[in-house]
């Protein structure tokens, strides 16, 4: 039991690290919650969180592994991950918005901003590495593998809904300032400029680290 305590404590100390480290999910929330408001910021932070389980999820299954082992997995997930990030990114330079139409009663937005969300951590396969590399660490002996893998994964989802929630809290007293036309088309140009690095630098990545 010790083990176990001492496992999940230091989890969750070098989870919430990561978590609040600046990367795309925290561009995607934070610019989320700028330019559409806060229901879709969190409809988004739940696809997010709902990503890393699922790599959690694949992990334990022995999915993870396949993914790590697997050049030609590895290369098509990659690709994908690439064109998607790229096309994200292309779009929001390309046409960047001046004004928010915030319509938090659609079905079709909350829709939209969830699978961002979700498919910005399942289609990067670095985040499925460093699941297969980071969550093992922290089984301790004796443990079943799997349904402890499950557990840390859901810690982690947990965490990084904490810390979105922080986020987009933090935006809504700055509400009228971000709704100028000028911000709003300089937040999107500043997402998509980020996406799409990462997008060309997922595609340019030769080898897995």
């Amino acid at each position: 039991m010790e083990s176990v305590t001492t496992s999940l404590v230091a989890f969750t100390a070098a989870a919430s690290l990561l978590t609040v480290a600046p990367g795309l999910d925290m561009a995607l929330v934070l610019r989320t919650a700028a330019t559409e408001g806060p229901r879709r910021a969190a409809v988004a932070s739940l696809g997010i969180a709902i990503g890393c389980f699922g790599w959690a999820t694949a992990v334990a299954l022995g999915l993870g592994a396949l993914l790590a082992a697997s050049e030609f997995a590895y290369a098509v997930l990659r690709w994908i991950g690439a064109a998607y990030l790229v096309w994200i990114g292309y779009k929001m330079l390309r046409y960047p918005r001046r004004a928010v139409l915030i319509a938090e009663h659609s079905a079709r937005g909350g829709r939209a901003a969830f699978a961002r969300g979700v498919l910005t951590n399942l289609l990067n396969p670095k985040v499925g590495i460093f699941y297969v590399s980071f969550l093992p660490q922290f089984v301790p002996d004796g443990a079943s593998v799997a349904p402890y893998i499950l557990l840390l994964g859901a810690i982690h989802a947990t965490l990084g809904l904490v810390w979105f929630a922080c986020l987009i809290t933090a935006t809504h007293p700055l509400t009228r300032f971000l709704g100028r036309p000028a911000v709003v088309q300089s937040m999107d140009r500043l997402t998509g400029g980020l996406f799409l690095a990462f997008g060309v630098g997922l595609a340019l990545q030769s080898r897995r680290s």
